[in-house]
């Protein structure tokens, strides 16, 4: 089932390319972050544990780590002098929407926290596929872009593997909630 998202990917990769659109570099930084996303969602169950499974502690130190990983790439990429210069720093409006994305992160964060206790790293993954792809979809009829029929087929092939992992994952979840094993362990 996730070799089709995987197709699907690489089809959808050679037809950015037919069109002349497609960034290597964009792509490279793609597989970077689907990398580091795997990684965080693997590391993310691993650690809940340690931390008496409180979604609420992870989300936070997640969101605390985040803060402080920001400052050296702030300084790399010179933007603390932008920020210094930015002249509504101090307005009200500034400070409404940096709360409100601080919450809409902090949330994000822990649902997402939620989700790999309550499932699995690979779980998680496919689901943020799953989504990714919708939103892409979304957008090409928002923008009104002109997509090649493989572009159209290859974010088929992407949502039908997820759902495919899903219908199997479904099926053995019913399977083990029936069993005898689980009816004596949860009276």
């Amino acid at each position: 089932m996730l070799r089709w998202n995987v197709l699907g990917f690489f089809i959808g990769i050679e037809q950015e390319n037919v069109a002349g659109t497609l960034s290597f570099k964009g792509a490279v930084c793609g597989v970077l972050a689907s990398f580091c996303l795997s990684l965080y969602s693997i590391y993310n169950k691993k650690v809940l544990p340690s931390l008496g499974n409180h979604i609420w502690l992870m989300a936070f130190y997640n969101n605390v780590y985040s803060c402080i990983l920001l400052l050296p790439i702030m300084l790399l990429n010179g933007e603390f002098n932008q920020l210094w210069n930015y002249d509504k720093l101090v307005s009200f409006d500034f400070w409404s929407l940096m709360i409100i994305g601080g919450f809409c992160g902090f949330s994000i964060g822990y649902v997402t926290t939620l989700q790999i206790q309550v499932t699995s790293p690979l779980t998680h993954n496919v689901s943020g596929t799953a989504k990714a792809c919708v939103q892409t979809i979304i957008a090409a009829f928002w923008y009104n872009e002109m997509k090649s029929l493989l572009w159209w087929f290859s974010n088929m092939i992407v949502l039908f593997g997820s759902a495919a992992y899903t219908s199997v994952k479904q099926k053995e979840m019913v399977k083990a909630y029936l069993s005898p094993k689980f009816e004596t362990q949860n009276p």
